[in-house]
């Protein structure tokens, strides 16, 4: 259904980050099958039990050709991220999706201080 959605709403990512925890990896799968990505998923174990500036450096070390990034991870980790970028506090349901534009034009860039704006969020249990 999320891959779906992503799909339909031209949100293929270029790039699939997921924690390495079984089910995480098993949504990243389902969600790269249902949406079309043709790419690998990179997997990253300090996705699991971490925090918002784990997450940052990891992003920050992405090419800057991957305009459109998905990460799989874990609350309250990526709620905690999304305050942290836009500055606004949203519940993310199981298998949500927060898409959040970035005024970055490298990842290298990417900080505490990023100032993004959250353009959307969406879960499966609303469609």
């Amino acid at each position: 259904m999320v891959g779906r959605y992503l799909k339909e709403n031209d949100l293929v990512p270029d790039l699939i980050l997921s924690s390495t925890a079984r089910r995480a990896q098993d949504t990243a799968q389902a969600v790269a099958e249902e949406s079309g990505f043709a790419g690998k998923i990179d997997l990253y174990q300090d996705l699991y039990l971490s925090d918002p500036a784990c997450y940052l450096d990891i992003l920050r070390c992405q090419p800057d050709d991957a305009n459109r990034v998905l990460v799989v991870g874990h609350n309250p980790d990526l709620e905690e991220l999304l305050t942290l970028l836009t500055d606004v506090s949203h519940h993310l349901t199981t298998a949500a999706l927060a898409q959040v534009a970035l005024p970055i034009s490298s990842w290298q860039e990417l900080t505490e201080a990023a100032d993004g704006r959250l353009q959307n969020v969406w879960s499966p249990r609303e469609s």
